[in-house]
């Protein structure tokens, strides 16, 4: 079987252009980044601002391995499947970060014969947004120590600045570092970076419907307190003007295609520990106003992103859903059970029952791979059945479109008929409830404990008037629980809430569990020791 570097080198791409025309953009509508990349012109997106929506499906998944299990590869392979059932159909995903690309997980393109292209160019530097976000990030890092540097006339506290410098790749010796904010004094604070998509700008990002928009949150960032313990904004530093210039080519969204030609928006990338873990709604609502179908992932498992996906994404941009797929695979059953099938499938059970709680029936999808039996796929199909899910195999990987068209039928079928869609609590319910929400609803959680400190943070957040925000959990995403080590479908736990930040700009609230790293660290055997130039050149073109 060949790998999937080997089938992007055998990709028959098309010109950027001839995929912009299957969804009726002009050459003078889109921005080219070379032959096969594009960005869609602010212009266009007026355009079609008034057109018809399509119908939205959602691809999430159990909780998975550190393998991943494939919902990328789905995706991808599902558009392409909807595709060949005549169904005018286009993808939107994240884009990847370089961390994750040069350390353990590798790039985010997909796999097998259902991969976006040009494979090796989104999974790098693709058209320069996440540096975008990293130099508007730092930007306000700067000009918030500068800003204290020549007088501190906003009174803020430097044992209270909340924002953090970022860098796109994984690198643990940040995480917590001694800055000099005053060399001549000797004034000094601790600082700390995250890894950019962790950015609270790539979420601002992401959550914005236009320029204008993205500079009014980015102003509503709250970066510190003074020391009268009010909050200060960028704003406040006169500074969003430039942040937003930084990121007005940022905003626009990226177009690419499949090794079908299925045409791609890969757009924004927030970290879906941190933060909501979705593509930009730019991209989402501009592919809707194209195609009939849109199919977009959400990222781990259906407890982070898709709770998500349906209570933060599509609140803020009014999105509804029409079908949400469930990517399963033996091996993740198998390792929730011990490795027993039988024992794993109640975590595919759990997350079956949660998406019902939204007002829709899931689809299962089985990606299949090639040591799986057909007595454990027709296992999981019959529990499915028992849950009364409806189920397919997904052969993409192998098959490309054509490995999907069963999938394809189902998820069609589905996504036109009308559902109940709700969201999972109200936005007047105290922060306290709506975590307790989250965690008992969704994860199993017997009870909620929250520390002194994020008690304190509920009431200091209130008081400044974010109780109406959205909750965005940070946990683990091998688990339903906080604890990574409690596979399957455990029950009775207490979810332990260690602290809260405030997301003003993004508008929603981050609730801290357990251990989540915003800077990743580097594995003994990190991918950037594989990747070689001579060794990939040909894919790129170099030589």
């Amino acid at each position: 079987m060949d790998s999937d570097i080997d089938i992007a080198k055998k990709a028959k791409m098309k010109p950027i252009s001839e995929i912009a025309a299957i969804l009726g953009f002009a050459p003078d509508e889109i921005e080219q980044y070379g032959q096969y990349k594009a960005k869609i012109s602010y212009k266009a997106l007026a355009k079609r601002s008034q057109n018809k929506q399509g119908k939205l499906i959602l691809v999430t998944a159990i909780n998975p391995t550190p393998a991943g299990e494939g919902k990328t590869t789905t995706t991808v392979g599902l558009g392409q499947a909807l595709n060949k059932i005549n169904k005018k159909t286009t993808i939107c995903l994240r884009e990847p970060s370089l961390g994750p690309v040069f350390g353990v997980k590798g790039g985010a393109a997909g796999g097998g014969y259902a991969q976006v292209v040009p494979m090796e160019d989104i999974n790098l530097h693709f058209t320069g947004d996440i540096h975008a976000i990293t130099a508007a990030n730092n930007l306000v890092a700067a000009l918030i120590d500068n800003h204290i540097y020549q007088g501190n006339q906003l009174g803020i506290n430097p044992e209270k600045i909340t924002w953090r410098r970022c860098l796109d790749m994984n690198d643990r010796s940040l995480r917590d570092i001694i800055i000099a904010t005053n060399p001549k004094n000797g004034s000094i604070r601790n600082d700390h970076f995250d890894i950019s998509v962790a950015s609270e700008i790539m979420a601002v990002l992401c959550l914005s419907n236009s320029i204008a928009e993205l500079k009014q949150k980015v102003g509503q960032i709250v970066i510190a307190e003074n020391y009268q313990h009010e909050p200060v904004t960028i704003k406040q530093l006169q500074s969003e003007g430039a942040v937003a210039t930084l990121l007005k080519d940022a905003l626009k969204p990226n177009l690419v295609q499949t090794l079908e030609n299925t045409p791609a928006f890969i757009h924004g990338g927030p970290f879906a520990n941190i933060a909501h873990g979705c593509n930009s709604i730019m991209a989402t609502k501009l592919a809707l106003q194209v195609s009939d179908y849109v199919v977009t992932e959400a990222g781990f498992g259906a407890d982070l992103g898709a709770e998500k996906f349906l209570d933060i994404k599509c609140r803020k941009a009014s999105l509804t859903p029409d079908a949400v797929v469930i990517v399963a695979t033996v091996r993740a059953l198998k390792h929730h059970g011990d490795g027993e099938l039988t024992a794993g499938l109640e975590n595919l059970g759990g997350h079956i029952e949660n998406i019902k709680k939204f007002g829709i029936e899931p689809i299962v999808a089985i990606n299949k791979f090639i040591t799986d039996t057909p007595e454990e796929l027709e296992q999981i199909k019959d529990y499915c059945h028992q849950k009364q899910a409806k189920v397919a195999l997904n052969e993409t990987w192998e098959k490309g479109g054509e490995g999907g068209v069963d999938l394809a039928k189902i998820v069609a079928e589905a996504a036109d008929k009308p559902n109940k869609f709700a969201y999972l609590y109200k936005d007047e319910q105290s922060i306290s409830d709506k975590i307790e929400t989250i965690a008992k609803q969704i994860y199993g959680a017997k009870t909620v404990s929250f520390s002194k400190t994020a008690k304190k943070q509920i009431e200091k957040f209130s008081s400044w008037g974010f109780k109406t925000l959205p909750i965005c959990m940070a946990k683990t995403q091998y688990s339903f629980s906080d604890n990574p080590k409690l596979l399957g479908r455990p029950t009775g736990f207490t979810l332990k809430v260690k602290s809260i930040r405030l997301s003003a700009g993004a508008g929603f609230l981050v609730a801290l569990t357990g251990d989540v790293m915003t800077m990743p660290g580097l594995p003994k055997k990190p991918s950037a020791e594989i990747i070689d130039i001579d060794k990939d050149a040909e894919i790129s073109g170099l030589f």
